[in-house]
């Protein structure tokens, strides 16, 4: 196999885990390749390499198809003490809003599905900031008793990304001025955050980040480079969307490839490029991947390890879009 940058660590805030800057991811559109190519097999080859490749955290959720029972029987033979896990809890149900006894039954599914006594972190997963309220009153006790018992070593919760509105391609209806987290950061009781950050989306410089870093709280960043920034066309579609409704300045970006400026020397690709700037902040613990594919992993790996982005660079994206809090 091809030789890789050696991966880097960085301490996950107050929980003094050194974490490795690149996690995996197994949610997105891959689900570790199971909404993809379905091959168990190469899904397993993708843990795996993972590991070899230095990353020392892997991050699930119940419902990211059956990756918890998958992670379960792949990491079987693996010392539990090589590797960190990450799970949630869903705050909604079939029935309604969860309580605190459907928090600690997640809890337990979670830990029979990936064969362990213990999860690293338990984060609350897609908490808005109309949620945010109800969440710290009736579920972090249940968070709290869990951590008490030795099943959970760090709480977190994950800021709101699903939903689109549908009207055009550049609007979103999570939370794109990240109002939950900056309020879980004032409360100052979350261990770690889960945000969306990258080069479309840079919102969390302004409060968040500040915060975090005040605060001693680990930021794992989500999806640096989905969906806009992976996506050509999608991406072009954006830019003149954005520049329609006047948030970029007409001559701001050419129709066709918008961001192809950033592709020279050590920066192979857009996506390599969008890895390289969402390690830039030293607000950010570990930005996750995630792929179905060895090659991809590879790719992303060395693209995030390799020579950062230029300071130009760096500097030019945040004047483009720095202001902008839609979320994509």
């Amino acid at each position: 196999m091809a030789d890789h940058p050696e991966m880097t660590f960085r301490t996950l805030g107050r929980t003094g885990l050194e974490v490795s800057v690149v996690s995996l991811g197994t949610g997105g559109q891959s689900r570790l390749g199971q909404l993809t190519h379905g091959d168990r097999a190469a899904s397993a080859r993708v843990i795996r390499r993972a590991l070899e490749l230095g990353i020392n955290l892997i991050d699930t959720a119940p419902n990211y198809a059956d990756t918890e029972e998958f992670l379960g029987e792949v990491l079987g033979d693996v010392p539990r003490t090589a590797y960190l896990l990450a799970t949630k809890a869903p705050i909604t149900t079939r029935r309604g809003p969860a309580t605190p006894d459907d928090i600690v039954a997640s809890c337990e599914q979670s830990l029979r599905r990936l064969r362990t006594d213990y999860v690293d972190g338990l984060q609350l997963h897609n908490v808005g900031p109309e949620d945010y309220d109800a969440v710290v009153e009736h579920l972090y006790p249940a968070l709290q008793r869990l951590k008490e018992q030795g099943k959970v070593r760090f709480l977190g919760l994950t800021e709101r990304q699903e939903g689109r509105n549908g009207t055009s391609p550049g609007r979103a209806t999570g939370d794109p001025a990240h109002a939950a987290l900056s309020r879980a950061l004032d409360d100052d009781i979350w261990d770690t955050i889960g945000v969306k950050y990258g080069v479309l989306n840079q919102v969390a410089e302004h409060e968040v980040f500040p915060k975090a870093l005040a605060r001693n709280v680990g930021v794992l960043n989500m999806s640096a480079v989905r969906v806009k920034l992976a996506q050509p066309d999608q991406l072009a579609a954006l830019t003149a969307d954005w520049k329609a409704r006047g948030l970029l300045d007409e001559d701001a970006l050419p129709e066709r490839d918008p961001l192809e400026f950033l592709v020279k020397g050590d920066v192979p690709s857009v996506i390599a490029a969008g890895y390289k700037f969402a390690l830039d902040h030293p607000a950010i613990t570990s930005v996750l991947v995630g792929t179905g594919s060895v090659a991809h992993l590879e790719e992303n790996v060395a693209a995030a390890l390799g020579a950062p982005l230029p300071s130009a660079d760096a500097v030019h994206l945040r004047k483009l879009f720095g202001h902008i809090a839609e979320g994509v």
